[in-house]
């Protein structure tokens, strides 16, 4: 076998369980199998997808490192509970924003929002971190010249996760990846399309929020900080309900 073609074959194996794992990743998340019951036999995985034996596995195997599956020698591979799935997980947050009444999933979302990002943005004012704030300007500025909810949502993103990198936290630091993927799943909603628009009061208030924020950690005042950033969490929660 060529290097091309021994190439294009492990291409095409890596596509083919990408392809299994989402599908059956999102299969197990909008309850298609309900926790704590068995997914299918390899075989009829098999038949399902149309792939070979060593991808189903290969799936399977990515999906109990996302702690949605258990596999057990003679058992046979059972959903977990939902409480067990690495909800930090891109593809899982990105499986729970693509399902048809995501409501629990944004409440949730909400809630671990509100209990971090205030408490980031109090920390970046207290540190005095006001001369940094040059990424914070040009990210409201992106926001209010945005003219689509595409660019809207990725400098929206982007002030969230500067604020959770420059808290000096390398906790809350290694939390940005987790928000820029929930906060893109989330966009990818479409709530912009009727809400989000160069000229709308909400994405007018919503941008005043945020040169608030900017203010207050100028200003190095941490209460104000995380009041402010805490009324941002519940302006993007109240648009997308």
């Amino acid at each position: 076998m060529s290097l091309t073609t021994a190439g294009g074959t492990s291409q095409q194996a890596f596509n083919n369980t990408s392809k299994v794992v989402d599908q059956l990743g999102m299969a197990i998340v909008s309850g298609d199998y309900a926790e704590q019951t068995m997914i299918p036999l390899d075989p009829d995985l098999e038949e399902m997808f149309g792939v070979s034996r060593t991808v189903i596995r290969e799936a399977k195997k990515t999906l109990v490192g996302k702690g949605l599956l258990q596999s057990k020698a003679k058992v046979g591979t059972r959903v977990r509970p939902s409480s067990d799935w690495s909800m930090f997980d891109p593809d899982v947050l990105r499986w729970h924003a693509s399902l048809r009444k995501p409501g629990p999933f944004m409440n949730e979302l909400h809630e671990i929002r509100l209990i971090f990002e205030p408490a980031a943005a109090a920390l970046v004012a207290r540190r005095g971190l006001g001369e940094e704030c040059a990424a914070l300007t040009a990210e409201c500025e992106h926001m209010a010249a945005a003219e689509d909810y595409v660019s809207y949502a990725v400098a929206n993103i982007e002030f969230h996760t500067s604020i959770l990198h420059m808290s000096g936290n390398r906790f809350l630091s290694s939390l940005g990846d987790m928000v820029q993927a929930a906060l893109f799943s989330v966009y990818r909603l479409g709530y912009d399309n009727a809400r989000i628009n160069p000229d709308g009061n909400v994405q007018q208030a919503s941008i005043d929020t945020y040169w608030q924020i900017v203010e207050a950690i100028r200003a190095k005042d941490a209460k104000r900080a995380e009041t402010t950033m805490a009324d941002a969490i519940a302006l993007f929660k109240a648009n997308i309900s």
